[in-house]
């Protein structure tokens, strides 16, 4: 699995954590966020709302190609389903 470079700042409730028990942690973390952040999990979880045609899109070719882009248009919005 490639490793991103990413800031994570984690709290722990135990104090007495060895330094390879912490690591396992972060390292569960970081695979649970990979798995959560590919872009086909995230277009199953969203929907654009677009308040200048009045449509509510849920096709996920147009998620997509709407991440994708670089430009954002005024009142079109990414809304989770959650």
């Amino acid at each position: 699995m490639n490793k991103s470079n990413r800031d994570l700042l984690v709290m722990f409730k135990q104090e007495l954590m060895t330094p390879q028990a912490i690591e396992h942690e972060v390292e569960m973390l970081h695979e649970l966020l990979f798995s959560v952040e590919r872009l086909d999990n995230v277009v199953k979880a969203h929907e654009i709302i677009d308040l200048n045609k009045y449509k509510l899109i849920s096709k996920h070719f147009e998620i997509k190609t709407f991440l994708r882009r670089q430009v954002e248009k005024p009142f079109v919005f990414l809304n989770n389903k959650n």
